[in-house]
């Protein structure tokens, strides 16, 4: 197969894969919790319900399916008090972060890694964890440590009753319409990251 003719397959399914989780995210949430999900963005946001407007949207960049899948982790993660807020009241700083930055970045990024990644397995879909500033100001950040704490937030979420709930209700859909297990620990390992 030559490798444009790949790249059109990898398309192909991935913009297939894409609609299915367009599809299933409004199954489960859109009347349930008055959510859509909306690609096609410049960027990844999140906007709570307004008073003009009596839905969220979460928006994913571009068509990419891992940006979906990474947006709605966020979402599914984020309280009551952080669905109301715009990006679920996050700063984001891009490339470029200081040390400091770069750790408190880290650290609100564990779960949602972890629960894109089971959202990845659920669906046959790759998953890259990422850090997002794999250096900064000319400093290696600690790239294994956040590959191990986002390895041990999956695996505990692999345990019943861990997941967050609409997390577990998503996950639960994806697994059903792909006819896969993702809360087997080990998926979850530190060899299987890129």
């Amino acid at each position: 197969m030559s490798v444009l003719r790949k790249r059109k397959v990898i398309r192909n399914n991935e913009a297939n894969k894409l609609a299915v989780i367009n599809a299933l995210f409004a199954a489960e949430f859109a009347d349930a919790c008055a959510t859509e999900l909306i690609g096609g963005a410049d960027e990844p946001l999140y906007l709570p319900a307004g008073d003009a407007d009596r839905t969220a949207q979460i928006f994913y960049r571009q068509d990419f399916l891992a940006s979906a899948l990474h947006e709605v982790a966020h979402w599914c993660i984020a309280g009551k008090d952080r669905r109301a807020m715009k990006d679920f009241g996050y700063w984001y700083n891009p490339e470029g972060r200081s040390a400091a930055e770069q750790i408190q970045f880290e650290s609100v990024e564990v779960k949602p890694q972890a629960l894109e990644w089971m959202f990845s397995v659920a669906c046959k879909k790759s998953f890259h964890v990422s850090a997002d500033n794999i250096t900064s100001h000319g400093e290696n950040t600690n790239d294994e440590s956040f590959k191990w704490a986002v390895v041990l937030q999956a695996q505990h979420w692999c345990s019943p009753g861990s997941l967050p709930a609409r997390g577990q209700q998503f996950v639960k859909a994806l697994m059903a319409h792909y006819n896969t297990d993702a809360t087997c620990s080990e998926y979850y390992q530190l060899k299987h990251l890129r």
